[in-house]
């Protein structure tokens, strides 16, 4: 397939690119600082080239269940099976390609977001007290309550009401860029480097293996392998992405896996820390005093 890496089109623009039929929407973008549109999409579609967009984009699911595939153009396919509440966040400013299929009776409806620039770099210096620059991570599939929260009331202010109230809509944009900022951004990297960190979908095959390996010898090598690239090269993408190294990663994964473990089970502290791939428990508990702040006894308690 030939692909044109440079497509770009506005955030009004995008939905002329994918099929679907448009059941609610908010005043421009420009002229609120938040454009929303929701969407019954088709249940089947083939493969097609999404054009970057200088927004950061929000797509939230209304209903419906889906297995939604997305790549590189030309790379391999990576699925995000996506539910009612799950959402996708979109800042890549480069093109990608992806496809659907829905299953199940329901209708597949989404909702996009797409919040101003200057609004979003207004939330970024209050949460970092300097730079305003944009750079949200991006995420296939996620689910955030908070975020949820905010979406749902959204959906319903622009379906719900015979009179939108553009005042409010600004508000929960204004709350959703904070909380954008606060758990989504990319601090680790300048613009162009987050341009090429490692995609969301390769990162969740990452964390997935990762997540299922914590009690084994961490392995560069693995999950370069699972990344499909040279171990230096899949590092330095991790990084971007995430602001820590695989090998750092590792361990925070390691640590809440614990956290877990030590408030929800009885499991001894010594059969914890063999479960998150710690054999000698001083080491255990020397590391997680270290990463949490106090030791695993005192975390307990």
């Amino acid at each position: 397939m030939s692909v044109n890496l440079t497509e770009r089109t506005s955030a009004e623009g995008l939905e002329a690119y994918i099929r679907g039929r448009r059941l609610a929407a908010s005043d421009s973008l420009a002229a609120r600082d938040v454009l929303v549109q929701i969407f019954n999409r088709e249940r089947d579609q083939d493969s097609f080239i999404v054009p970057a967009v200088a927004e950061p984009l929000l797509v939230w699911i209304i209903s419906g269940t889906a297995a939604v595939e997305e790549r590189i153009p030309g790379g391999e396919w990576e699925t995000s099976h996506v539910a009612k509440g799950d959402f996708f966040l979109t800042s890549s400013a480069e093109p990608y390609e992806m496809r659907w299929k829905v299953s199940g009776a329901d209708a597949f409806e989404v909702m996009h977001i797409y919040l101003g620039i200057p609004l979003l770099e207004k939330a970024v210096r209050e949460v970092l007290g300097g730079s305003g620059a944009v750079r949200l991570r991006e995420v296939s599939g996620g689910r955030d309550e908070i975020l949820s929260l905010l979406l749902e009331q959204v959906r319903a202010e622009l379906t719900s009401r015979n009179a939108v109230s553009a005042l409010f809509l600004q508000g929960l944009a204004q709350c959703m860029a904070v909380h954008l900022a606060r758990e989504y951004l990319d601090s680790s990297a300048d613009d162009i480097a987050h341009r090429n960190a490692l995609p969301a979908f390769k990162l969740r095959r990452v964390l997935s293996t990762m997540e299922a390996n914590l009690a084994s010898p961490f392995s560069l090598g693995t999950l370069a392998e699972e990344a499909g690239m040279s171990e230096y090269h899949f590092s330095r993408l991790f990084k971007k992405a995430t602001g820590y190294s695989p090998s750092r990663f590792f361990i925070r994964m390691r640590m809440a896996r614990a956290r877990q473990l030590l408030l929800e089970t009885d499991h001894s502290i010594i059969d914890i820390g063999l479960e998150v791939g710690y054999s000698s428990p001083s080491h255990f508990s020397q590391i997680f005093k270290r990463e949490v702040g106090v030791k695993p006894s005192h975390y307990r308690k």
